[in-house]
């Protein structure tokens, strides 16, 4: 369920969860002063008369709602307002679907539509109340309609808790190898020999589908399949299998036995979406299924990090700076399917820095007793993550990238990193001290006990004492407090939740 919420600036945003007013919060002063200042403010802006009994009456005594008959003829509740399929999240889902007797996967296509082109079925946060219904192509060509809640279920019993699907390999089918495999001569001259590098397999699933998969992640889940492969075919000698190939035919029997219940897990599809490994991938894959998922969880990443780089007039880089790579992290949320991605550096490039890269968090015995405290005091708790948490603070590393496709007309140009970039060795520690500082600045100290237990005096409108508490769990914080809101509007003035 999604609740729309009218701010103070009278914008409308939606949010997933909403905490009502209490009884008793209704009737404290500061609270009831708060709701005054909101309707106020919103009259305010709006020109609205208060005196008027209807509450959408302009100062000039005109309505400002539209004519109901008018709106009427706008209104279709028997079906979804019209949403472009670009905004569809279950399009292009891979998804293993009950046809006749057997079970097949395949890709949802497109919305099915009624005689006049208008989406069949209405759009409900429930995935059990959702009455779309699409279209789903199958290996053979064919195509079947399912409802929106079918492939909800489908998806989600497929996958683990961290949304990968699994499959069982029937037959190894072929296999390639590219330039970055090592020959024997190398291995010779180098004497190194333990990789995987630059091989992968081509595998036929029991679902039908065919991929090619690399040696690194078949090695771990089907060992003895590709041992027998690279004997049978005669490339057991060859450096990406001689190290490990002949253990494995000699324990085979073993290896067996352990890894009878073993499956490969697919890396390439969460919650039955592709996922791609770099910004041009996640751009194509928009392309050919006709969506903008991608390219609009890449601006909106880059949007929230473009304050960690400055560029530089001449492109110029200050001594002492050090190259590093970064890329793109794609990733999928089970709620919604909402698409994400994060700019993340390379830090396993950078020398380990002077300063400490230690950064503590709060301990499970003090939320426990923190949690008693609460109870014991009657105070309320509430709960926050602040959001892209580490760009907010500065770094103490020298480095500087090259800016890539995402950057937009920057591509290219070299890029200082001046904000705690995710990825960097010492982000962790960088963000801890920023956000202790605020917490400074709201007048909290860091408990003895545990430093990320932070603690101030306060006292009720009765007149009792107590001491208010933040919980710290890198960019999760827990406020517990008479007042928790009034804390979390006064961080709310350095970060963002």
């Amino acid at each position: 369920m999604t609740y729309w919420i009218l701010t103070a600036k009278c914008t409308v945003i939606a949010r997933s969860s909403v905490i009502a007013l209490q009884d008793y919060e209704l009737r404290d002063s500061v609270k009831v002063s708060k709701l005054q200042q909101f309707t106020d403010g919103i009259y305010e802006r709006k020109r609205l008369s208060q005196e008027s009994e209807e509450p959408f009456v302009s100062e000039d005594g005109k309505p400002n709602n539209i004519d109901s008959k008018e709106e009427e003829l706008y209104t279709r509740p028997e079906m979804d307002e019209f949403t472009p399929e670009s905004f569809d999240e279950y399009l292009s889902a891979q998804v293993i679907l009950a046809v006749g007797e057997k079970h097949l996967q395949g890709e949802v296509i497109r919305r099915r539509r009624d005689q006049n082109g208008n989406p069949i079925g209405l759009r409900n946060a429930n995935p059990i109340l959702d009455t779309r219904e699409y279209e789903v192509l199958f290996p053979d060509g064919s195509t079947q309609s399912y409802l929106a809640n079918a492939i909800a279920e489908s998806l989600y019993s497929q996958v683990d808790a961290e949304g990968r699907t699994y499959a069982v390999m029937q037959e190894l089918i072929d296999h390639e190898r590219d330039e970055t495999a090592m020959t024997r001569e190398q291995m010779e001259a180098s004497g190194q020999s333990y990789t995987t590098k630059g091989w992968r397999f081509l595998v036929s699933w029991r679902d039908g589908f065919s991929s090619w998969v690399p040696l690194r992640e078949l090695k771990d889940s089907n060992p003895v399949e590709v041992a027998e492969y690279a004997v049978a075919n005669q490339i057991s000698e060859e450096p990406a299998f001689c190290w490990w190939v002949p253990h494995v035919m000699r324990k085979k029997g073993r290896i067996i036995q352990k890894l009878k219940s073993k499956k490969y897990w697919h890396r390439t599809h969460k919650y039955g979406i592709e996922l791609p490994k770099t910004v041009k991938e996640a751009l194509e894959i928009d392309r050919r299924t006709g969506t903008t998922f991608w390219r609009e969880a890449i601006e909106k990443e880059m949007k929230n990090v473009s304050v960690a780089f400055q560029f530089n007039d001449g492109d110029a880089i200050p001594p002492g700076y050090k190259y590093i790579d970064c890329h793109m992290v794609f990733d999928i949320k089970m709620v919604g399917l909402i698409r994400k991605c994060r700019l993340v550096a390379g830090g396993h490039m950078t020398d380990p820095p002077v300063d400490s890269v230690y950064s503590s968090v709060v301990t499970r015995e003090s939320v426990r007793i923190m949690f008693t405290i609460a109870a014991l005091n009657d105070l309320d708790l509430l709960g926050a993550d602040v959001q892209n948490a580490y760009i907010n603070a500065k770094t103490s590393e020298r480095v500087y990238t090259t800016a890539g496709p995402e950057f937009g007309s920057n591509q290219g140009r070299p890029a200082i990193i001046v904000r705690a970039l995710y990825g960097l060795k010492s982000s962790g520690a960088r963000w801890r001290d920023h956000f202790s500082n605020i917490l400074r600045e709201v007048g909290f100290s860091g408990s003895k006990a545990d430093p990320d237990v932070w603690m101030r005096k306060a006292r009720k409108p009765s007149g009792f004492e107590y001491w208010e508490y933040i919980l710290c769990y890198v960019d999760d914080i827990l406020v517990i407090s008479h007042y928790p809101q009034l804390i979390m509007d006064s961080i709310s003035q350095f970060v963002t939740f």
